[in-house]
């Protein structure tokens, strides 16, 4: 049983883009902070602790357990476009090592699991307006759908074994540390592309728009959800304003100071056409709100990458 006050922490996907980020966060705030990842010669930050296996290790996951206080779960495998030609992957990859975990924390009814969702995707094409935690969950991609499934299991396990639970649901993240993977993350795609000379591909008109919320800003987000007595209960993470594709390369080009070259390619059925997030819950429970506009964000990414 883990007792109150317990500051260790496992990041499950913590190699990741946000893993990384929540992992310095955390350790600078004097969190004991445990990585469970393949690799183990990774650039993680100072004195947080890797260890090498996923979750489907369950020799790993019960030796470390009993000492944790906190899991954040931000492991995923797949990409939109990934599943979206595979979609047993996202069983496979995503919902059968969460499955695997929940029956491992049986053991562990103390600890607090922090689940990071998907808020560009879960709520599908809400129309106009801001979609926020009670909103309809229609996604239209496979990985959409298995967000939306964790999700599910999530809740049903919390509501049978009583460990506090806290879903988060993200809307496209961006920032300094976002490595580049095909079809994903289109800010940091936009600027590979202007370092580059590169074209881009983007589906349909440009006219689709999206919630871009900054690195720094969403590990802030999350370190509000660690602590013993925390809130719990479902968040959206967002800047809570949308841009087009179209504004953000005009955007991307003034940071970099370059010209994209942009080809439109036919759209796609998995992208949502308009997603922008209401983020007064977050706000009304922990304080939180979104601290860096894009137009900041996007140049510090492109003073990060350039420098590369």
């Amino acid at each position: 049983m883990t007792e109150p006050g317990n500051k260790n922490v496992l990041l499950l996907g913590g190699a990741g883009f946000m893993g990384r980020a929540l992992c310095a966060r955390l350790g600078a705030r004097g969190y004991d902070v445990h990585v469970l990842a393949r690799g183990t010669t990774l650039d993680i930050a100072e004195g947080c602790t890797v260890h090498g296996g996923g979750m489907e290790n369950t020799e790993l996951l019960r030796r470390l357990l009993p000492r944790m206080g906190t899991i954040v779960h931000l492991a995923s495998a797949t990409t939109p476009g990934l599943s979206a030609v595979t979609p047993s992957l996202e069983a496979d990859l995503n919902i059968a090592p969460t499955l695997g975990l929940l029956g491992e924390l049986i053991a562990h009814p103390h600890i607090r699991l922090v689940y990071v969702s998907s808020g560009g995707t879960v709520y599908g094409d809400p129309g106009s307006g801001t979609a926020d935690e009670s909103s309809e969950l229609k996604p239209l991609s496979f990985y959409g759908s298995g967000k939306v499934a964790v999700e599910t299991f999530l809740r049903c396990f919390q509501q049978r074994q009583g460990n506090p639970l806290v879903i988060l649901r993200p809307s496209n993240v961006y920032g300094p540390g976002q490595p580049r993977y095909q079809g994903f993350g289109v800010i940091r795609t936009m600027l590979q592309h202007a370092l580059d000379g590169s074209t881009m591909s983007i589906w349909g008109d440009g006219s689709t728009v999206r919630d871009f919320v900054y690195i720094d800003d969403v590990v802030s987000a999350m370190e509000c959800f660690v602590a013993d007595g925390a809130p719990t209960g479902t968040f959206n993470i967002g800047a809570g304003v949308g841009h087009s594709l179209n504004d953000l390369v005009s955007v991307v080009e003034r940071a970099s100071g370059r010209r994209l070259c942009v080809r439109h390619e036919a759209a796609r059925g998995i992208d949502v056409q308009r997603i922008v997030l209401d983020t007064r819950a977050i706000r009304e429970r922990c304080g939180w709100t979104a601290a860096t506009p894009l137009e900041a964000g996007v140049v510090h990414t492109w003073q990060w990458l350039s420098g590369q």
